[in-house]
């Protein structure tokens, strides 16, 4: 890690901040999971920030789970496929977005998926989740599955990345195993690690950023920086904005005069 180093023999250790390149700013956006109002104000925000702080290479990370849980999955991949945002979008692969490619391929996982938001998601593209809720339909409903999502959405989807690197950071959804080198993680530990990680004091190499993990406040801490914020229950998306050696977040606050969205239909909120 370059931000600790030793002057000359004898002297005290100068810790210096991680940074990305000189002349960029990135802005790592957490878990959306089908908030699309959220994401809606998000860029908003972010254009807002480009227009008061130019700058001639922005980027936009983000972390990975727009699908599930949340109401709106397929307007989120719409937003996302579209790409109405006003810097280039680095979109990586979450958990969530793994399983719903995994369904398409193998309905029985639907076992698992239905219970960590997938019959939200199912819903979003229009599908009866009547049958699947009670366990019952999984290739019926990978069949229909297939039939409306849209082309643009699967592409986006198998093409998503699982991780990105800038300057002293290290970008991925879950985490990272500590014992091993960040060019040798597995899918598996990018896309769902979670204790082994976020207990580890290990310097990982460059610090972390990620999420899958929800907190009630971004977590800092001097090898990772957890961004997820449970948006899909606590309204509340964040984006860390890294600049130089300096670090910021924008959260940006609900709509004024815009009402706060209704639970799910009754066919999926009691998951």
């Amino acid at each position: 890690m370059r931000f600790l180093r030793r002057l000359f023999p004898g002297q005290e250790q100068k810790v210096m901040k991680p940074g990305v390149p000189a002349g960029q700013r990135v802005y790592a956006v957490g878990d959306i999971h089908g908030r699309a109002d959220l994401l809606d104000g998000m860029r908003q925000s972010i254009a807002e920030d480009l227009e008061e702080f130019p700058i001639n290479a922005p980027a936009i990370v983000f972390l990975g789970d727009y699908v599930d849980r949340g109401p709106d999955s397929r307007v989120v991949l719409d937003r996302l496929t579209a790409s109405p945002f006003p810097a280039r979008i680095v979109p990586l692969r979450g958990n969530h977005e793994a399983m719903l490619l995994q369904f398409l391929n193998n309905p029985e996982t639907l076992t698992t998926w239905r219970h960590n938001g997938g019959l939200e998601t199912l819903y979003s593209y229009g599908l009866d989740v009547r049958e699947v809720r009670l366990g019952r339909g999984y290739e019926e409903a990978a069949y229909e599955l297939r039939k409306l999502i849209p082309a643009a959405h699967l592409e986006f989807l198998r093409a998503t990345p699982l991780s990105f690197t800038s300057g002293d950071y290290f970008f991925c959804h879950a985490g990272v195993r500590p014992e091993i080198d960040l060019t040798e993680q597995t899918e598996e530990d990018l896309l769902w690690i979670r204790e082994e990680f976020t207990a580890s004091e290990r310097d990982f190499g460059k610090v972390v950023i990620h999420g899958h993990t929800p907190v009630s406040e971004p977590e800092i801490h001097h090898n990772r920086i957890n961004i997820d914020t449970g948006a899909y229950i606590s309204n509340r998306l964040t984006c860390l904005v890294l600049e130089d050696d300096r670090q910021r977040f924008l959260t940006p606050s609900w709509p004024p005069g815009k009402a706060r969205p209704k639970a799910l239909p009754s066919v999926c909120k009691r998951i």
